[in-house]
């Protein structure tokens, strides 16, 4: 057995700061998995983790919860959905959401897994005490029952981590918004979650794609990928006349927040117009209040509004299929800004905070 190097962020007092430490190399329980980490991305969320903007994280953790693994070890015979065995050298990525227990009332009633109190999540709610559980390391320890995903040969590990939690998180938003045929669409904020959200409205069937965002590095990703518009104006009366200006004077059909900005909640209600809906997905940390009137906003406007919480496994296993489906037409590495060594994530924080990069990602072997 030999050592692990990876990135620990750990909270004294309250300050929370990163360092690269070792780790001795996990023996592995029946039906565990050790991957050795080929990608981990650098998400809002990470950022958030960073500022201790989340509650209920067990600092010190060991960030990173989207990931892509080459299998070098397991304990027995661990399969996929199908039913096929993972071989030693697969390449393979796996949902973040662990400890499901699908037998509590949300689980089994509301039919809503994302908000089961058990579930624990790789990279944010795991202590680095209990072991390799995050992707800001050269190895990362499956625990028995993780859902792996044999990555489809159309998709390389580069194409996968350029989406990250990103990716699904988008599905999940558009599912939840049910975007129909022909309409329009608008998007807050053109990170990964919301350039996702625009190109998944697009493969739905919308009919005209928005998106704004303040950062031209961003909106410039969402060009390439064929929005029909950007806006990059930088007063909420400015963005809102845009988007009425574009759809005829009654706003988007359909509007989703994946900006992280509490403020722009109440733009995003204005830009939606009458018996339209409003999915909510950017809110994912604690931001503060807005001040909202009630009658404007949404009873006068007959208005639909959806929170989107985290995903699940199907949100996952779509995004993927999807992603190999779709590669030739979106080129999904180009997305990918920079990669980073272990040790310069801070620098990788800092950039995505900064908006000076569209995606980060960790590359723990360079």
């Amino acid at each position: 057995m030999g050592t692990v190097k990876a990135v620990v962020m750990e909270k004294t007092g309250d300050t929370i700061e990163l360092a690269v430490k070792s780790f001795p190399e996990p023996g592995l329980e029946p039906g565990a998995v050790l991957l050795k980490t080929l990608y981990s991305e650098v998400c809002g969320t990470d950022v958030h983790l960073l500022k201790g903007q989340l509650a209920g994280v067990p600092y010190p953790i060991i960030p990173g919860h989207i990931n892509v693994g080459a299998i070098e070890k397991v304990n027995g015979t661990v399969c996929d959905l199908e039913g096929r065995p993972f071989q030693i050298g697969d390449e393979v990525v796996f949902l973040d959401v662990h400890e499901t227990c699908h037998s509590c009332w949300y689980c089994l009633v509301a039919k809503a897994s994302t908000r089961c109190p058990n579930r624990k999540v790789y990279g944010v709610t795991y202590s680095a005490d209990e072991g390799l559980l995050g992707g800001w390391s050269e190895k990362i320890y499956l625990k028995p029952g993780v859902k792996i995903l044999r990555l489809p040969v159309e998709l390389s590990a580069k194409d996968f981590i350029a989406g990250g939690c990103g990716a699904p998180t988008a599905l999940h938003a558009v599912e939840r918004a049910e975007i129909g045929l022909n309409d329009s669409v608008v998007v807050q904020g053109s990170g990964p979650v919301g350039l996702f959200a625009a190109v998944f409205a697009m493969l739905r069937g919308a009919g005209q794609v928005i998106v704004v965002d303040p950062a031209p590095v961003r909106l410039a990703v969402a060009e390439s990928v064929g929005v029909d518009q950007t806006i990059c104006e930088h007063t909420a009366s400015a963005r809102i006349g845009r988007v009425l200006a574009y759809t005829g004077g009654r706003g988007a059909d359909v509007t989703i927040e994946a900006s992280g900005h509490p403020g722009a909640v109440v733009e995003g209600l204005s830009m939606t117009r009458d018996n339209g809906t409003y999915s909510i997905v950017g809110q994912y940390t604690d931001g503060g209040d807005i001040t909202i009137n009630p009658h404007l906003h949404i009873n006068k406007k007959h208005i639909d509004i959806r929170g989107v919480w985290g995903i699940d496994y199907s949100h996952f296993y779509k995004c993927v299929q999807l992603m190999a489906r779709y590669k030739d037409r979106f080129n999904w590495e180009k997305m990918i800004s920079k990669f980073y060594s272990l040790d310069e994530v801070a620098a990788a924080i800092e950039d995505v905070q900064g908006c000076k990069v569209f995606k980060a990602v960790i590359a723990p072997g360079t």
